[in-house]
């Protein structure tokens, strides 16, 4: 069962990724009931012996097989523009975060704040604990409030990677020279865990993401101390 999941999409754990999800479903219902349909004609065809040109060149046939899939794309489309909208949705953010990409590993910035920038390197195989995740456990987390919209501003100083955190719907590249953002809130506490998706060199692999999300309150207390 384990193995069957890994063809599917993590819980969604953003607003974002929970219209993505269904965005998703949505489409593969779709595919699914147009696949049937074109099975169910096709065997009708081999198992039916009879034949008519008034059937083959039907006015009112031509005109739905026309317009019926004009109506399938057009309900489509517009779920896909309002998620589209939604990923570049920046305005008013509660606060920054600052990512750097590394060869290889990443560094971390809050520009608002006096805290002091940190890099996050990923826990080697044979220091990891019962409990933690084998390539995917950093020394350093991500620290960020959920239920609070934030800002993250990522570059990088050598390579181009890819901050992206599959459970909360973002994917951004860190480019060299560049500052892109996006913006992502998360719907509850926990550890959000992601990795570079840019192949950027032969330890591409090793340099993971853990966003851990906490209240607001133990944030502040976080990032004051």
């Amino acid at each position: 069962m384990n193995s069957w999941m890994t063809f599917g999409f993590q819980d969604a754990m953003s607003p974002i990724m929970h219209y993505m999800n269904f965005f998703h479903e949505f489409i593969m219902t779709t595919i699914i009931f147009i696949t049937i349909m074109i099975l169910y004609m096709i065997i009708m065809m081999y198992s039916n012996k009879f034949y008519t040109n008034y059937i083959i060149n039907h006015q009112t046939i031509e005109f739905i097989w026309t317009v019926f899939p004009l109506m399938i794309l057009f309900m489509l489309v517009i779920p896909s523009i309002k998620i589209l909208y939604m990923t570049d949705e920046t305005k008013m953010p509660f606060f920054t975060i600052k990512s750097i990409g590394n060869q290889w590993y990443w560094s971390y910035e809050y520009p608002q704040f006096l805290k002091m920038p940190f890099d996050s390197y990923m826990i080697n195989t044979n220091e990891i604990k019962n409990n933690e995740f084998r390539l995917l456990e950093v020394d350093n987390r991500l620290i960020a409030p959920y239920k609070i919209k934030t800002q993250l501003v990522t570059t990088s100083n050598d390579v181009i990677h890819s901050f992206t955190v599959p459970s909360l719907g973002f994917k951004i590249d860190s480019i060299p020279g560049r500052l892109n953002k996006t913006t992502f809130l998360m719907k509850f506490a926990g550890l959000f865990y992601g990795q570079c998706s840019e192949i950027c060199g032969v330890n591409h692999s090793f340099m993971p993401i853990v966003i851990e999300s906490i209240n607001k309150k133990k944030f502040f207390e976080w990032i004051l101390n």
